[in-house]
């Protein structure tokens, strides 16, 4: 599979999640919702990932990680899962308020991702960035700006 493909196929997987989120999260009223559907969210996940072991294991692959991996993974599972609680939570209202629409949340989200990554990854990582690449965050921190003005 080339990686280009790979690339897409990951982007429609992730627009998807975004917009099935929208949809998950604004259909009930029940307080527990959101976590409910976030524990939904993960058991697919999980079985998901439980299916691509058992295909990679049929090969006797040796799996064993060392310990650090484990523990960035579950940092980065605990972001994950928090941030999901707190999408389904955004995408139903909180607190009397009114559910934010998903042409303004996804947007501002995955500029905001997109943002945060490329500076952490610059001034974090010591990886290098071009021009082109310094014009695109300017360009998602200004999205984001006008998204957030012209949401309220």
């Amino acid at each position: 599979m080339t990686p280009l493909l790979l690339l897409l196929l990951i982007t429609g997987c992730y627009a998807a999640y975004n917009l099935l989120v929208k949809v998950s999260g604004s259909h009930t009223e029940v307080t527990a919702a959101p976590i409910l559907a976030t524990i939904s969210l993960q058991l697919a996940a999980l079985s998901v990932s439980l299916i691509c072991l058992a295909y990679l294991n049929r090969g006797n692959i040796n799996i064993a990680l060392p310990g650090k991996v484990y523990f960035w993974a579950v940092l980065a599972g605990v972001c994950i899962g928090t941030a999901e609680v707190m999408y389904f939570y955004l995408f139903r209202g909180l607190g009397g308020e009114k559910p934010m629409a998903a042409n303004v949340a996804i947007p501002f989200i995955v500029g905001g991702t997109i943002a945060v990554v490329v500076l952490v990854s610059h001034f974090v990582f010591r990886e290098s960035m071009g021009l082109g690449q310094w014009i695109g965050v300017s360009l998602a921190f200004a999205g984001m700006i006008v998204l957030g003005l012209s949401s309220r």
